[in-house]
């Protein structure tokens, strides 16, 4: 059966199905609004990269956009406290086109990172996360400051085994671990300077959506051109999908490049 968007919208309708959740079906944006009729809060889901996930892993793609929904709104509406919890705040890759504020106009902590990328603080709550906004740091009298240091602090923590494959002499490496935060690995600068040692062509770095990092050893055009096309792939199926630029990491700083063909150039 060919999937489109009327019946995975249906689909998810069946499994989100519940007393007290309405749906609103965009044609035009091609989304899906599942809200808690109670506080008015709810979840978009961008029905687009669920389908082109459903192409590459079937019954699995709709399993997790329904866990990932589920999960968003089981937490909705009900007040989180960071104190004590230190050791669960962690920062999270956002693309700059995310939200700046919640729905309720409530500003979310955030930082500048790339011209491509912002980075907000969530609070982990096990099976989701909650990003961290104005109204939660001024109820518990915390500092901005605080929770990006600590942040930072979390996500140096957080495992860097990668997996490696090899296409015409260049050298990919995968962080996948699905746990929210393999983009953020991008944040630990210790890390992203070991991997630089290790290169010996030109290192450049991709986080096309939340749960993958690809760090590639490109040592001709060819790597760039498989690089371009593995985030661009990543990026049209990822939950959460951030960009499908590259970056150049060079003296310690990201730079976005356009990989055109068989050429690549930097952005100008």
């Amino acid at each position: 059966m060919k999937m489109d968007s009327t019946k995975l919208k249906n689909i998810l309708k069946e499994r989100l199905k519940d007393d007290n959740r309405t749906f609103k079906f965009d044609s035009k944006k091609d989304t899906l609004r599942v809200e808690n009729v109670k506080t008015g809060k709810g979840i978009t889901v961008e029905l687009p990269p669920v389908l082109a996930n459903y192409e590459n892993v079937q019954e699995k793609a709709i399993d997790e956009v329904a866990y990932y929904v589920e999960e968003g709104l089981n937490v909705m509406g009900e007040e989180h406290s960071m104190e004590g919890k230190e050791k669960f705040i962690f920062p999270v890759i956002r693309s700059t086109s995310f939200p700046m504020e919640s729905e309720e106009g409530n500003p979310f902590l955030f930082d500048e990172h790339t011209a491509e990328t912002r980075v907000f603080y969530a609070l982990d709550l096990g099976k989701t996360y909650r990003l961290i906004d104005e109204k939660m740091i001024q109820r518990e009298n915390w500092q901005g400051d605080r929770i990006r240091e600590i942040a930072r602090f979390n996500v140096r923590s957080l495992s860097t085994e990668m997996k490696s494959d090899i296409v015409a002499d260049n050298t990919f490496y995968f962080l996948n671990t699905n746990d929210g935060y393999d983009a953020s690995r991008i944040l630990n600068e210790s890390w992203l300077r070991e991997m630089k040692d290790k290169i010996q062509g030109t290192m450049a770095v991709a986080i096309p959506h939340q749960d993958v990092i690809i760090i590639a050893d490109v040592k001709n055009n060819t790597g760039y051109d498989v690089l371009a096309q593995m985030a661009m792939s990543f990026f049209a199926s990822g939950h959460v999908p951030i960009t499908a630029l590259s970056f150049l990491y060079e003296e310690d700083e990201l730079e976005p490049i356009f990989i055109l063909g068989k050429n690549k150039k930097r952005e100008q």
